[in-house]
């Protein structure tokens, strides 16, 4: 979540346009606060000038400033006040203390009761054992405000995403030669299109294939436009947790209804653990082996395993037993309108709910869909590649491979876990990602996606198209002589990422200039191995960052993320769909966003 913040300025950037990142601007020096980054990124964020700076807050303000001095104080506060009363969200800075402590107080219980939990790192054994040193995951106390249209945009452009991770995974010509100088220069990428060469060589053809994506986006506070960050295919995480912090909002507002004056009903209903489990499941019955087992890939210690978990657990169990329940009130007062119908007076009473409880065992049946968790290390001692295809594991035929991990290098210690990775491409298993599909997933791959005429090399639709193009910002490669030039004179507007997944990886501020200034003297091809892409400038609002169970007062920005699910037999698409939301959020004056690597939290949104 490469986020950040500035105020609106004139841009002048090349014309180019692409999948984009963001910044920040106006750096908050609160050292208490866990949430203040240390990285050496923290002191070069572009500012505008003061007065620039005070005229945008007062233009962004609803306050009512009166021209006399001293009644202008008191005008002010009175309608900070009376704003805070109508909407909690706007100012939550503001809330009474009282009120305060009683939400943290039962957003702690809710979600220690619920599994809205990460492991804790300063326990050992945390990320290796579950149940051990398990803390509440980071979270916002309320939820975001965020307007509906844009949503619905995003929202729409998740399965016009998903064909296009589909079709560009096909053409294996153009994510070769599009990553060819890359591969000169990344160790780490060369060795990925080395196995996706393999498997053009020997012809192997993925038959069914399955896609669990997210797409990132902010929207700019300038344009008001919602701009992509960038497309993950490879172990899109926060399925599991994300839903949860839906449900804790909702639950927090419902139970506050008097005080904070806000409806539940705004924030949307999140699927994405239910959604994504779904889409495993239909994969797995499309491999047509019962006793086949879904292998999950991890790391070898992985504290967010719990969003692993819940996605496990949902394999087994399609519905839980309390919604089970549910779904059997639903259908009897689907029947009881029935039974006060004219048109069924006649018909017995005995049928009807005999037809609501023959449907109970379908309404809590399982997937019945074994999980095992495997590192590529165990992958490699244990797995076995048999003459038709199959891959065995641990004794067990496997039917898909999930990647929960292998889009770091440092998933890759040694050449044992490349071997492993190998022998499930070479496999008949389904891969979520495939080798294609993790590539089509890079940085430069979004990069050439967004230079003229390539968009229509995937895709017919003119409206898809346009749809997918509106929602693009400034991506270019660092060969583009003026946009470098130009980044070397105003390098806040810009960032450099290289084809790195996981957050922590990119290159803010003045850095960018004096990376592009080495590159340029050592006049080697390491300028293949980035990317530079525009910055985004969302709006800065203030929140209440939940961590350890200490709350914090802070400015942020926030990013959004749209699940999507696609499932394909040869040339029948079975899944489609948008699947759920992220929503994470960070304090402004930090460049980095991810929540694993401790830069954000989490968050849901209420449409307004």
């Amino acid at each position: 979540m490469g986020a950040g913040h500035s105020t609106p300025c004139s841009l002048s950037l090349p014309t180019t346009v692409g999948f984009a990142t963001a910044a920040t601007a106006f750096p908050i020096n609160k050292l208490k606060s866990p949430f203040n980054p240390t990285n050496r990124f923290c002191n070069t964020h572009f500012r505008l000038p003061f007065k620039t700076a005070i005229e945008n807050q007062l233009s962004n303000s609803t306050l009512r400033v009166v021209k006399c001095g001293g009644s202008s104080t008191v005008e002010e506060i009175k309608t900070q006040e009376e704003i805070g009363v109508k909407n909690p969200m706007a100012h939550p800075h503001s809330l009474d203390q009282e009120l305060l402590e009683q939400l943290v107080y039962d957003a702690l219980v809710w979600s220690s009761l619920r599994g809205l939990v990460v492991g804790d790192r300063s326990v050992q054994r945390s990320g290796t054992v579950p149940g051990v040193g398990m803390v509440h995951a980071p979270f916002t106390l309320l939820p975001l405000s965020f307007p509906e249209s844009h949503y619905r945009q995003a929202c729409e452009l998740a399965p016009i995403f998903n064909e296009l991770v589909d079709r560009v995974s096909l053409d294996g010509n153009f994510l070769q030669d599009s990553l060819s100088r890359t591969k000169k220069v990344d160790p780490f990428t060369s060795r990925l299109l080395e196995i996706h060469s393999k498997m053009l060589e020997i012809d192997k053809k993925e038959e069914i294939r399955l896609g669990l994506h997210r797409s990132d986006y902010m929207l700019d506070e300038q344009t008001n436009m919602l701009l992509q960050i960038e497309l993950n295919t490879i172990s899109s995480s926060f399925p599991g947790l994300s839903s949860l912090v839906s449900e804790l909002h909702r639950s927090l507002l419902d139970q506050y209804r008097e005080r904070l004056k806000l409806d539940s009903e705004k924030i949307p209903r999140n699927s994405a653990v239910s959604c994504f489990a779904e889409a495993l499941a239909k994969a797995w019955t499309q491999y047509d082996n019962p006793r086949a087992v879904v292998l999950i890939v991890v790391q070898s210690e992985e504290r967010n395993m719990y969003d692993q978990h819940w996605l496990c657990t949902l394999l087994k169990e399609r519905y839980p037993f309390c919604h089970a329940y549910k779904l059997i009130y639903i259908r009897i007062q689907q029947y009881r309108k029935v039974f006060i119908s004219k048109q069924c007076k006649s018909v017995s009473l005995e049928k009807h709910f005999f037809n609501v409880f023959r449907c109970f065992p379908q309404l809590i049946n399982t997937h019945n869909v074994t999980v095992v968790r495997k590192t590529l290390t165990e992958i490699d001692a244990q797995g076995e590649l048999l003459p038709d295809g199959t891959l065995i594991v641990g004794g067990k035929e496997v039917a898909i491979v999930y990647f929960r991990a292998g889009y770091s290098p440092t998933d890759y210690p040694s050449e044992l876990e490349w071997g492993a990775r190998l022998l499930m491409e070479q496999s008949s298993a389904i891969k979520c990602p495939s080798i294609s599909y993790h590539l089509a997933g890079t940085k430069k791959i979004q990069q050439e996606l967004a230079k003229p005429n390539v968009l229509e090399r995937f895709l017919e639709n003119e409206e898809d198209i346009a749809k997918v193009r509106r929602c693009f910002a400034g991506l270019w490669s660092l060969d583009d002589v003026e946009v470098v030039k130009d980044v070397i004179s105003r390098p806040e507007l810009y960032v450099m990422k290289p084809q790195r997944e996981g957050g922590g990886n990119n290159i803010y501020g003045d850095d960018v200039r004096k990376t592009l200034q080495r590159l340029q003297s050592e006049g080697t091809e390491e300028d293949a191995a980035f990317i530079l892409m525009q910055r985004i400038f969302p709006t800065i609002t203030p929140t209440i960052l939940m961590r350890d169970g200490i709350f914090y007062k802070e400015d942020a920005v926030s990013e959004l993320g749209i699940y999507g699910a696609y499932l394909r037999n040869k040339e029948k698409v079975l899944v489609n769909d948008q699947c759920g939301y992220l929503m994470r959020t960070k304090v402004s004056s930090s460049n980095e966003g991810g929540v694993a690597a401790g830069f954000a939290v989490l968050d849901s949104i209420y449409l307004d």
